[in-house]
């Protein structure tokens, strides 16, 4: 039979045609087949006649032309790494050049900073400086002792080598170098030890504390368990004017916030309720003429719609929103009202918000707050935002959620809540002590018998920080404020006539476990003790406390928000870079520093205000609102105007706490490399390039 009816053979090979392209730089290649078996003998018996070798000559060739490709591939990708890495070192220069360090005071924060010590402020920074000046110098020691041949993996060898070269010394950095082996294994290593141990055994607590939350609301989702007001409330609310509608105050305190008072204005003026049962307080603290002129006019207008709508400013701006607020509810006419709705300026609640809420106060007289959860507009904006949706998710799915449902009890948010007046008079009402006010009036709630209930299925649309400048604000006030309300609250809490769980709960979880050592062993342990056990290595961190246990509590934490699972890594990284500016901000509030007081308001971009409004007016063109519409385009033109402004005056700034911090681990996995330690060097180098970029301002937007 010919060769073409043997089908069952193996046929000549004759090879495939290489069609190659060239682009530069690089070659690609568009058809190639690969090699078969055949292309690989080498045997030159009789058995193979010419025919038999002619193919392998071809497809020898193919396989030259293949390496040949590939070896210009990887050619061209290094000149694009080392395009890349020279065009990142170009931007990190121009950025150390032209940006300002976070030492460096803005105009608007001047206020909130004048009584702020620098000493204090500088002495965290000094002890991270001279921390990486140390290590720079043991770094180089420890290489200079590896090419003299000190580049054991154990202690014990080490020592060993010690004892049996104790009679005499080659040379004077023998000598040297000895000395400080000795000095950390007597000395330095079981301290460091000690310590490492108890944040590990802290690691291990919190990571229980979470595992449980999650099986909470693992629990919750597989029993359906959902607060769900009576019935009758619900038909009270389905039978018209007539039905169950309390009256209800809707506060909306802001200052400088004149990226998005329209946005939240007009979201609250068309909340689906009486217009006889509703008050809208707009409480400016603006200082800016300019701002507060635009939101007197913005309320207004909605007075000539027919919203039932005032506008309160103070002259006297004392206690910041715990102040406003406060101000607020002296007003005489507010005995007239049950309940009371309060939003920040940047929250956009849906119409139905109070017909989904304040069901749940009727016939349940020990409930004292409902709780809606938050959901955000930028999300999906930047990495910053979506690292942060991650953190936020699991805090309202799992922490709010799982806490309403077992506990009645949880943090109040600040925004987005119905309060029944009279538990906010009951726990004392609003009080300037701290910059948690919001946490101050839960806790003294709470310890007054008060209940609460938080909904996961009623959310408000609010908006994210898009810069770090502004989420680092955002988080030092989050963290400082509960340990400053915690020395303050400890002694009621203790005297409190409550049961010992509710205490233990108050005192060891919500506040010690979840506001103190999550921060503490965040940072002392992946940013200090795991850098030092590099160059005092008779101290160890085991691989599962280093890499497994994190990245399962990573796995977590996001499974509320599955779509951003391909950020999980990421998340990881940018938490532990988050921990210098949490136990910053922790260890300010508990021994009350300076900065413990300080409040910024959180910037806004303002970036849904005219996609929100130009929604509201073409879903339904209600008669009280036609008066806004004609200056919807004026308001687009302001928006642009706003944005271009913004953009001219935007700049980065250095953060030089997380810079040195970079440079210390990545000392610190320099230094891993000479004990071989394969996931310590990269949990170290990832870390520390993590602190790099954070430190160069190169997540999130720039601020303005």
């Amino acid at each position: 039979m010919t060769p073409s009816f043997q089908w069952w053979g193996k046929e000549s090979h004759r090879g495939t045609p290489v069609v190659v392209k060239m682009e530069n730089p690089n070659w690609s290649m568009v058809e190639l087949e690969g090699p078969t078996e055949e292309d690989f003998i080498l045997d030159d018996s009789p058995s193979h006649g010419p025919r038999d070798r002619k193919p392998r000559g071809k497809n020898a060739k193919q396989l030259t032309w293949v390496l040949l490709l590939k070896a210009h591939r990887a050619a061209g990708c290094l000149t694009s790494i080392a395009s890349a890495m020279v065009s990142l070192g170009s931007a990190v220069r121009r950025r150390v050049s032209s940006g300002r360090t976070d030492t460096d005071t803005d105009g608007d924060n001047e206020n909130n900073r004048e009584h702020e010590n620098p000493t204090i402020k500088s002495r965290f920074y000094s002890f991270i400086k001279a921390f990486l000046w140390l290590s720079v110098l043991l770094l180089v020691f420890e290489v200079a002792a590896y090419f003299n041949g000190w580049h054991f993996d154990a202690a014990q060898m080490r020592l060993k080598y010690l004892i049996s070269t104790s009679l005499g010394f080659k040379s004077l950095f023998d000598s040297l170098y000895s000395k400080w082996v000795l000095i950390r294994v007597e000395y330095l290593a079981p301290p460091l030890q000690l310590l490492a141990n108890v944040c590990i055994l802290l690691f291990l607590i919190q990571s229980i504390d979470r595992l449980v939350l999650c099986f909470g609301c693992f629990w919750i989702r597989f029993k359906k368990i959902k607060p769900i007001p009576k019935q009758d409330a619900v038909a009270d609310l389905e039978s018209g004017e007539n039905g169950y509608f309390p009256m209800v105050l809707v506060q909306i305190p802001m200052c400088n916030e004149k990226e998005v008072y329209q946005q939240s204005i007009a979201a609250v003026c068309n909340l689906d309720w009486p217009k006889s049962n509703i008050l809208i307080q707009v409480l400016d603290d603006s200082d800016d003429p300019t701002t507060q002129s635009l939101i007197k006019e913005e309320v207004h207008k909605w007075q000539q719609d027919g919203a039932h709508i005032v506008y309160r400013h103070r002259v006297i701006r004392d206690g910041y929103k715990a102040g406003n607020l406060k101000s607020a509810m002296n007003c005489s006419y507010v005995k007239d009202y049950e309940f009371v709705a309060i939003f920040d300026a940047d929250f956009q609640p849906t119409p139905d918000f109070l017909k989904r809420t304040v069901p749940h106060f009727k016939g349940n007289e020990e409930l004292g707050l409902v709780q809606a959860r938050w959901s955000f507009v930028n999300k999906d904006e930047n990495l910053l935002t979506r690292l942060q949706n991650v953190n936020l998710a699991f805090h309202f799915e799992v922490e709010q959620q799982v806490n309403g449902v077992f506990l009645n009890f949880f943090g109040f948010n600040g925004t987005a809540g119905v309060w029944r007046i009279k538990a906010l008079e009951d726990a004392g009402g609003w009080l300037e002590r701290t910059t948690v006010e919001d946490m101050d009036i839960a806790v003294r709630a709470h310890l007054h018998g008060w209940k609460f209930v938080f909904l996961n299925d009623v959310e408000c649309q609010c908006e994210l920080p898009e810069s770090y400048e502004a989420y680092r604000k955002q988080q030092h006030r989050w963290h400082s404020g509960p340990m400053q309300l915690f020395r303050l609250c400890l002694p009621d809490i203790i005297r409190a006539k409550i049961s010992f769980w509710k205490k233990f709960n108050m005192i060891f979880l919500f506040f010690l476990l979840r506001k103190l050592i999550l921060p503490f062993y965040s940072f002392t342990l992946f940013c200090i003790i795991l850098p030092m056990t590099m160059f005092i290595p008779e101290a160890e961190l085991p691989a599962w406390v280093v890499c497994y246990i994190p990245a399962t509590m990573s796995f977590l934490n996001i499974l509320p928000a599955p779509k951003s699972f391909p950020f999980i890594v990421p998340y990881l990284l940018f938490e532990n870079t988050m921990s210098v500016t949490k136990f910053n901000a922790m260890v300010s509030g508990l021994f009350q520093l300076g900065s413990a007081y300080e409040w910024v308001v959180t910037k806004k971009s303002g970036r849904s205000s005219e996609g929100d409004l130009v929604s509201l007016v073409e879903k339904e063109a209600k008669p009280h609102r036609m008066v806004s519409v004609p200056d919807l385009g004026e308001m687009k033109e302001e928006i642009l105007q706003q944005e271009k402004a913004a953009r001219k005056k935007k700049h980065n700034r250095i953060y030089t706490k997380e810079l040195a911090l970079a440079f210390l681990l990545l000392t610190a996995s320099a230094r891993s490399l000479l004990s071989a330690q394969g996931i310590h060097f990269y949990f170290l180098l990832f870390q520390g390039v993590s602190f790099l970029l954070v430190g160069l301002d190169l997540i999130g937007e720039q601020v303005s």
